[in-house]
């Protein structure tokens, strides 16, 4: 079993150095990043420095999000935070970065420090729980399914992206929509309902005008741009969650596109924008009430329920744009 000397070794850095990592204290971002790579390596769990969770394991669950910049997890994680300080338990917050290596670490930590349980937002369809289930551990998984039979609370990812969509297309012709990774539940889930919305249109869905880039910025600038340089590009565009709508609007306003000159639906409400709400068509998601609903079936867990696996699906909202003719 590897140990924190092997892990500061492989890392290059002093052994007080892996436990201040480990214990959150103030660290150099490149000594983190190497600290973390050469645990994962190691297969370490660091226990040692864990001490004040295994004081209180009884009483500390975990919650795996997926992107902690993202505001829609925020607003999740304060839900879960709510529902388990009221009940007494602590809640440590871990970003797995969509990465199941550093999602495998963190779920191996909540079973070496005997958390009471954990709630998880998948990295991916190859999030493996079996070691954590086999534990005996309640999981509840939120946002995302998993491939086991346990609670789960997630959106009604289809009717979010066929309301966006139909409610587009009363007014456009082309409607494009860019998603997350396709391997990502929710993203497949929302391409769906865009292809539903055509169908129930009469309309053939367009291949050209579908994609699939990150959840984050970046995967909505890239994918905006590609969809403007097609020799007939869209007349209104989809955004599967708030980070690519944000991502989106900046490539419209920087090509001079800036809604509504060009339609925007955004799946999820937008963190940051210089627009006015007003001019995008959003499909608002209840992430707080995710949140508590999912620590409240985790805390029922705990406390011994044994009922068959439950999937609470919670509905959206969809805000319209105002009319500006």
């Amino acid at each position: 079993m590897a140990t924190i000397y092997d892990v500061a070794r492989l890392a290059g850095v002093s052994p007080a150095t892996v436990s201040r990592v480990f214990n959150g204290t103030s660290v150099s971002a490149e000594k983190v990043d190497a600290v973390r790579r050469a645990a994962t390596e190691l297969s370490f769990t660091p226990n040692r420095a864990a001490r004040t969770l295994r004081r209180q394991s009884s009483e500390v669950i975990a919650l795996v999000i997926p992107d902690i910049e993202n505001p829609y997890f925020t607003e999740m994680a304060r839900g879960v935070e709510d529902v388990a300080s009221e009940a007494g338990y602590s809640v440590v917050l871990c970003n797995s970065d969509s990465q199941i290596e550093k999602e495998s670490t963190y779920l191996r930590i909540a079973m070496a420090e005997n958390m009471s349980g954990v709630i998880v937002a998948a990295a991916s369809d190859r999030t493996n729980l079996d070691e954590l289930l086999a534990s005996g551990r309640p999981v509840v998984a939120v946002d995302r399914g998993a491939a086991h039979d346990i609670d789960a609370v997630v959106m009604a990812n289809r009717d979010a992206g066929r309301q966006a969509t139909t409610h587009m297309l009363r007014s456009h012709r082309r409607v494009a929509y860019i998603g997350g990774p396709e391997d990502i539940e929710t993203a497949a889930e929302r391409a769906e309902g865009w292809r539903q919305a055509h169908q129930d249109a009469g309309l053939q869905p367009p291949s050209e005008l579908l994609r699939f880039a990150t959840f984050r910025v970046d995967g909505g600038r890239d994918a905006m741009e590609e969809l403007l340089a097609l020799p007939e590009p869209p007349d209104a565009v989809v955004a599967g969650n708030n980070l690519i709508g944000v991502g989106a609007i900046q490539v419209l306003t920087e090509h001079d596109l800036t809604p509504p000159r060009l339609g925007v639906a955004v799946i999820g409400s937008l963190p940051f924008t210089t627009l006015s709400p007003s001019v995008v068509t959003i499909v608002r998601l209840p992430a707080r009430h995710m949140g508590v609903t999912a620590a409240r079936m985790l805390l029922e867990r705990i406390r011994g329920d044994r009922q068959p696996a439950r999937t609470v699906v919670l509905r959206n909202e969809l805000q319209s744009a105002r009319r500006t003719d």
